[in-house]
């Protein structure tokens, strides 16, 4: 099985609309998905009474010590990815859940101030040895802050060596909003919408990053190494 979790220590930045539409593009993809929500907001809780679909499953964890127990449920249940939501800031659950992790996603907004809020969830990552991506989120269609951002990130000038920089970006849009309130992902809301197509295109990105599937022998998890030529992450 393979976890990611999307961390960031400012709020409002998209972490769990971003949450719910890789969870359903993963599940399109073929993957049995899981979301664990530790985020006490309840956005992810909110949207499956909103939603008529019996999957993904959302389990709210309020302990740090719960998200290795509910990993390993999950592994023993089939489930190929799992997505752990978080709240703003930091604490010993998010922590938990960033060590857990394959792969840490930390969305970013364009704008200076959001990258630099960004510094002690990078910090935290990196002290648990976690790879980690960052995701420019709730962007304009295009303009200077977007490509300034997007400088910043991919070529390290604000973090030296950071993380590999998710593509594509993700443009503010109302179908976004729309399928939350919906009780949807934006991939079935509306599918041949361009939202949908970046979710689809990020899911890609972050498929790439993580390989192949976990598969056990005797007892042993091993993971396939990425495709020829995948690029890899910092840690």
């Amino acid at each position: 099985m393979q976890t990611i979790v999307l961390a960031t220590q400012k709020g409002g930045c998209g972490k769990s609309t971003l949450a719910i539409g890789l969870a359903l593009a993963a599940m399109q993809d073929g993957h049995t998905v899981r979301l664990i929500e530790t985020d006490p907001q309840g956005t992810l809780t909110n949207w499956k009474r909103r939603r008529s679909d019996a999957e993904p499953s959302v389990v709210p964890v309020d302990g740090a010590g719960e998200i290795e127990q509910r990993l390993e449920i999950f592994v023993r249940n089939g489930v190929t990815l799992t997505v752990i939501d978080t709240a703003g800031g930091t604490s010993a659950l998010t922590t938990a859940a960033i060590r857990a992790a394959d792969l840490c996603l930390i969305p970013v907004r364009p704008s200076l101030a959001d990258i630099e809020a960004a510094a002690p969830t990078l910090s935290l990552v990196r002290s648990c040895h976690t790879a980690f991506g960052f995701v420019l989120n709730q962007t304009p269609a295009r303009g200077q802050r977007v490509d300034n951002a997007s400088n910043a990130l991919g070529e390290g000038e604000t973090f030296e060596a950071g993380g590999d920089l998710a593509m594509p970006f993700i443009v503010m849009r109302n179908d976004h909003q729309d399928a939350l309130g919906s009780g949807l992902a934006v991939t079935e809301y509306a599918p041949s919408g361009k939202s949908a197509e970046e979710i689809r295109g990020l899911w890609q990105w972050v498929s790439n990053k993580l390989g192949p599937v976990v598969q056990e022998a005797d007892g042993v998890e091993y993971r396939a190494p990425p495709p020829l030529g995948a690029p890899t992450m910092f840690r």
